[in-house]
C-alpha cells in the first residue's frame, strides 16, 4: 500500500467543502517530450521542476490496451522526468503526495503546517493524481485504486475537437458531486470551472486537436485542524487527438 493510501485509509471524511474557485491549483499531468512520455508539474504554461519532486512521486502504473500491467519506471532526463516502460502502454497513472503548505499574509506558501507558521492565513495538504490515455486502444478507462480522485471519460473519445464528451469524477471509487472541472489546464487554466452534478458527471466540448489536459479539484475537510484546514485533491486526465497527416 502506498504512503498516501496508508494515510488516507485511516480517515473518515465528510462531504466536499465548498471553497473559492481554485484557478491556480497546480497539478501533475503526462505529455510528450522529445518522443518520450514525461510527467509535468505545474499549471498553465508553467513547468515547475518535476525533477525536484520525483522522489515524492508514487503509484506509477501502466497497462496495455487489454489492461494487462506493463512494467514502468521513472527516469530523470535533464530537466524532465520521463516514464520508461517494457512495452508500449495504453494507459499510465501516477500520484504525487505534495505535502502540507501554509499561506503567509504576503501570499507566499511555505511547506509547513499552520501550527509552525504564526499568522498563516490557511494551510492545506495537497495530493496530485494523473492518468493518460495513450492512443485509441483503451475502450473503457477503469477505476484505479491509487487514484483517489479520478477523471473517467464516459464513452468513446471523439476524433475531432468541439465534440461533446462526458466525464465522471470519482472519489474513492464513487461518483462525487461538487468537484470543479476545467477543460484545459494547460492553455486555459483560469477558465471558470464547471461543477459536477450528483452523479459526478460534467459534459464539455473536446477543446484541442492535440493534447487535452482536463483538471478536477475536490476539497475535503481536515482530520488535523490544528495543522491544516483542508485536503486539496487535484486530478488530471490527458489524451491527444491526432492531427491531419502532413502533405
Amino acid at each position: 500500500m502506498s504512503r498516501l493510501r496508508s494515510t488516507m485509509a485511516a480517515l473518515v471524511l465528510g462531504g466536499a467543502v465548498l471553497a473559492p474557485t481554485l484557478a491556480d491549483a497546480h497539478g501533475i499531468w503526462f505529455a510528450q517530450r522529445a518522443k518520450q512520455l514525461a510527467i509535468i508539474y505545474g499549471v498553465g504554461a508553467d513547468d515547475l521542476e518535476a525533477v525536484k519532486r520525483q522522489p515524492m512521486l508514487e503509484s506509477l502504473q501502466a497497462w496495455d490496451a487489454a489492461l494487462k500491467p506493463v512494467t514502468a519506471r521513472l527516469r530523470t532526463d535533464g530537466p524532465v522526468v520521463v516514464v520508461d516502460t517494457d512495452a508500449k502502454p495504453a494507459l499510465v497513472s501516477a500520484v504525487l503526495p505534495n505535502g502540507t503548505w501554509s499561506k503567509l499574509p504576503d501570499g507566499e506558501f511555505v511547506k509547513k503546517g499552520k501550527d509552525e507558521v504564526p499568522g498563516a492565513k490557511f494551510a492545506e495538504t495537497t495530493i496530485k493524481y494523473a492518468v493518460t490515455i495513450q492512443g485509441p486502444g483503451v475502450r473503457q478507462v477503469p477505476l484505479i485504486p491509487a487514484q483517489l480522485l479520478q477523471i473517467v471519460p464516459v464513452g468513446a473519445i471523439p476524433a475531432t475537437l468541439g465534440q461533446p464528451l462526458t466525464y465522471r469524477i470519482t472519489f474513492r471509487g464513487k461518483p462525487v458531486a461538487g468537484a470543479e472541472v476545467v477543460n484545459d489546464m494547460v492553455n486555459d487554466p483560469d477558465a471558470k470551472p464547471r461543477v459536477t452534478k450528483a452523479d459526478g458527471t460534467v459534459t464539455l466540448p473536446v477543446r484541442n486537436q492535440g493534447l487535452n489536459v482536463i483538471r478536477a479539484v475536490l476539497i475535503q475537510p481536515s482530520d488535523q485542524p490544528a495543522k491544516f484546514d483542508r485536503y486539496e485533491h487535484t486530478a488530471t486526465l490527458a489524451f491527444t487527438l491526432p492531427h491531419a497527416p502532413e502533405e
